[in-house]
């Protein structure tokens, strides 16, 4: 376990300053959760951008109410809270899974809707909260990926982890990697919303063409994702556009 991690914060701050130029990046040694702090500054009326950072989180939190929780080095566990606007919200888990795949490794593919996979387990996930005051829309987006191993905490699968993919690759560096990108790609999604990631979201889907299960029961093959970031599932009645569901892949090959 690494206790004297080097975060690039100037680094960041300088590559994301010019264009947001309020933008600040905070590290903090320990914080129940990284999202939740930045939903009650938000609540409070303070709407700046801003790059949190936490090295343990006690009380991190997933999609569906699921914990995460980190301890120091093992995960890269963060939050990038800005006001945000876009005329159509759908889509900016994928656009922004799409930005950080993309800056970490040619082989991490995406999950419908939020998480990031390596060979068939989950390697991180992506939390996406708002609040709005006085007609303002604040975007909190929280990150979490395992850098080191962990336990599987009682999932069927053990999770991945990035120094299986980059051996030496520590949780400062990989958030110097996709950080400013990451802005990037957010103030990119607020005028076109998900329709200029479709592709770029496609050359990493790990559902289209298997077999999978949504929460309600439904069953059918994954056809890839609209313009709107809706999952495409094809069952034995018609092509269903999905845009809020659990999904599970059923046990069969790629393309079956």
């Amino acid at each position: 376990m690494n206790t004297s991690l080097r975060w690039p914060a100037e680094a960041i701050w300088e590559a994301v300053s010019p264009e947001l130029p309020d933008f600040t990046v905070e590290i903090l040694p320990e914080i129940d959760s990284t999202n939740t702090e930045l939903m009650r500054r938000a609540r409070a009326g303070h709407f700046e951008p801003v790059l949190l950072v936490a090295e343990t989180q006690t009380a991190g939190r997933g999609r569906l109410g699921r914990q995460w929780h980190s301890a120091v080095g093992d995960s890269l566990t963060f939050s990038l809270g800005l006001p945000l606007a876009p005329a159509d919200w759908s889509g900016l888990s994928l656009a922004v899974g799409v930005s950080v795949a993309e800056s970490l490794h040619p082989a991490i593919g995406l999950k419908w809707p939020n998480d990031l996979w390596w060979q068939e387990r989950k390697l991180g996930g992506i939390l996406i909260e708002t609040a709005s005051i006085g007609g303002q829309r604040y975007a909190v987006i929280g990150i979490g990926i395992n850098i080191a191993p962990r336990p599987a905490d009682g999932l069927r699968t053990p999770p991945a982890w990035l120094q299986a993919i980059e051996p030496g690759l520590d949780a400062p560096q990989a958030l110097g990697r996709l950080a400013a990108p990451l802005v990037r790609t957010v103030q990119a999604f607020e005028p076109a919303g998900f329709a200029p990631f479709q592709a770029r979201f496609a050359a990493r889907d790990v559902l289209r063409g298997r077999a999978v299960t949504l929460s309600d029961g439904t069953e059918g093959t994954a056809q890839g994702v609209g313009e709107n970031g809706a999952l495409l599932v094809r069952t034995a009645q018609e092509l269903q556009a999905v845009t809020s569901a659990e999904v599970s892949v059923r046990p069969s090959a790629p393309g079956a």
